[in-house]
């Protein structure tokens, strides 16, 4: 099983790094790739993918993620 890594990059998109596929909410599906950067401030005029805006937008994200136990 190949290994999926997803990166909170500070003040800017999702980092996933693959291979992964996007399939949009009306079921669109894109290409398969190795990394694609998923939009986070909700500015993007290419969403679901990063087009920069968070750096035009001033972008402030939110706390760090925090660390949920997971039972299982």
């Amino acid at each position: 099983m190949d290994d999926v890594q997803v990166q909170v990059l500070e003040n800017g998109p999702y980092k996933v790094q693959g291979p992964v596929k996007v399939v949009d909410a009306d079921g669109t599906q894109y290409e398969e790739r190795k990394t694609v950067f998923l939009c986070r401030c909700g500015g993007s005029t290419n969403k679901p993918f990063c087009d920069g805006t968070h750096s035009k937008i001033g972008f402030d994200a939110a706390e760090r993620a925090v660390r949920e136990d997971v039972a299982g």
